[in-house]
């Protein structure tokens, strides 16, 4: 059984080890995105999400030396099931920009989590006085929400080519 949580602080670094393991976790899995997109915008914007969530794992890296802790992972259940569930899209039969859209769904989904998470750390560091980490995560955090909201923009292309 894991050690009971006591403090802030602590709670921080629990949820800076789930998102190291769920940045690590998208690393395998936006290279099947990019392959299964048939959208070469979609297909670019997963491949240069992968080397933006290589850096992310770079942060948080910087993030938990901040805090003088080692970065170490903690399984991120949220973010297994919602790459599952990406898998499971890529392996149905649709028409090509069909699978495009659905592609897009589950890129959001996850990168809902990804800003939610975020915005908890940051909020965090910020109320335990780590003023550096919380700058290093709004680093982050940005970035999720312009990768959503790129999303966003391909998503009404790629939709209409879906009706």
């Amino acid at each position: 059984m894991a050690k009971a949580m006591k403090t802030l602080d602590e709670l921080l670094v629990h949820e800076l080890q789930d998102l190291y393991d769920a940045e690590h976790q998208l690393t395998k899995a936006l290279p099947k995105m990019a392959k299964a997109a048939t959208s070469r915008q979609l297909s670019n914007a997963f491949e240069a999400h992968l080397s933006q969530t290589e850096q992310h794992i770079q942060r948080l890296e910087q993030a938990f030396e901040a805090l003088g802790k080692k970065a170490t992972r903690k399984p991120c259940k949220a973010m297994k099931g919602l790459i599952a569930e990406g898998e499971e899209t890529m392996e149905e039969e649709m028409d090509k920009d069909v699978m495009d859209a659905a592609l897009i769904g589950a890129a959001q989904k996850v990168e809902h989590y990804e800003i939610a998470g975020y915005g908890t750390v940051c909020t965090f560091a910020e109320m335990t006085g780590n003023s550096r980490v919380a700058t290093i995560l709004n680093e982050t955090l940005e970035e999720e929400k312009h990768a959503d909201e790129k999303l966003t923009q391909i998503a009404q292309k790629v939709n209409t080519k879906a009706m």
